[in-house]
């Protein structure tokens, strides 16, 4: 029987007082281009390039043009960035309120509460409020903690280990899901047109309406005292077909963009959009996995939702679309299923680990 791995909650070493971080969470000086703190980063970013910010309610208009204009748009910010802001989404802002609201209340109920829903990664059970094991290239830890669960559909979800408090996390989330997964459809759509396919292909080849998952994990980064040695999140691309993110309009996402560190502004009403590997693969590498990473601060508390959209883990293949390979573009991806690719993923970075 496995033994429980003991992993330190960063909220208690937060608010314990110190003024260094611990060995563990101190990044190797190889990582360390462009850490520091998220407040002064996004301050320093304002005459850089910024990521593209792009109104998805032009995809609604009557008018042909403006809707070839929001598919050219989100075509090129995949191609070039593999990521966006997306605006005009219609997920009303009220809600957004109160998801972000349920999560913040949920991690500030005291230690003790939040840990009658800790998970057990020694054992497989990843669903629920963690922190996380140096299991990483690095063999270091981040500075966050987390609570993370499958949220749609709802016939998988698991609501023994969603939060009970507050009161209304199981409502506030499960209406959240069904607005994204309908922006889901429209991302998916508007990135098969922008490759010259059918507008429902991407979606179906990731199974459809009732296969794809959505899994949340709500991040929260404490205050960190030297946060250019830290990070919340290690550098990292996502293996979901589209990551979906909210935050609570704390700066520290960075992705890496024509071979720079860029820091995301904090763009009112928009959803962050990701691209993921299997998107990537999908497309034969026409659309890129954004590289990127999650920097923290000295002042104030970071939490911020990613959605991650996953093809069925078994089911669904991983392959280049053959309307995508041809003589002059051929496959750049070998055939694999989506779990496959998360094991082969996380044994590189094991491997990569092992040699350093």
């Amino acid at each position: 029987m496995a033994t429980k791995v003991f992993v330190p909650r960063v909220e208690s070493l937060a608010r314990s007082g110190i003024d260094q971080i611990p060995t563990e969470y101190v990044r190797p000086e190889s990582e360390r281009d462009h850490l520091g703190d998220a407040l002064e980063a996004e301050k320093k970013s304002v005459n850089g390039p910024q990521i593209p910010i792009i109104d998805i309610k032009m995809f609604d208009s009557d008018d042909e043009a403006v809707r070839k204009q929001c598919v050219e748009e989100v075509r090129s910010a995949a191609v070039n960035w593999g990521v966006m802001h997306i605006v005009g989404h219609g997920i009303p802002a009220e809600l957004i309120d109160r998801l972000r609201e349920a999560g913040k209340r949920f991690f500030d109920l005291p230690l003790e509460e939040k840990e009658k829903y800790a998970n057990d990664q020694s054992s497989g059970m990843i669903q629920g409020y963690g922190s996380k094991l140096a299991n990483n290239a690095s063999g270091q830890l981040e500075w966050e903690d987390y609570f993370f669960h499958l949220m749609f559909p709802e016939n998988q979800t698991n609501l023994s280990i969603w939060p009970r408090y507050p009161p209304d996390y199981t409502e506030v989330t499960k209406e959240f899901a069904k607005e994204l997964r309908v922006v889901m459809t429209k991302m998916f759509n508007l990135l098969s047109l922008g490759v010259g396919l059918p507008a429902e292909k991407l979606e179906a080849e990731a199974g459809g309406m009732e296969n794809i998952l959505l899994q949340m994990k709500i991040n929260y980064y404490p205050k960190c005292p030297q946060p250019s040695l830290a990070v919340g999140v290690e550098a990292h691309t996502d293996v979901s077909r589209l990551s979906f993110i909210l935050h609570n309009n704390v700066p520290g996402l960075q992705v890496f963009y024509d071979g720079k560190w860029v820091t995301a502004k904090c763009v009112p009403d928009s959803i962050v959009v990701h691209v993921g590997d299997s998107l990537e693969i999908l497309t034969n590498g026409l659309y890129k996995s954004v590289l990127h990473r999650g920097l923290v601060n000295k002042e104030k508390v970071r939490i911020s939702w990613a959605v991650f959209a996953e093809p069925d883990k078994e089911k669904v293949l991983l392959r280049p679309l053959p309307e995508l390979v041809s003589d002059a573009a051929p496959p750049k991806y070998e055939l694999r299923t989506f779990a496959q690719h998360v094991r082969q993923k996380l044994f590189k970075k094991e491997q990569e680990a092992a040699t350093k």
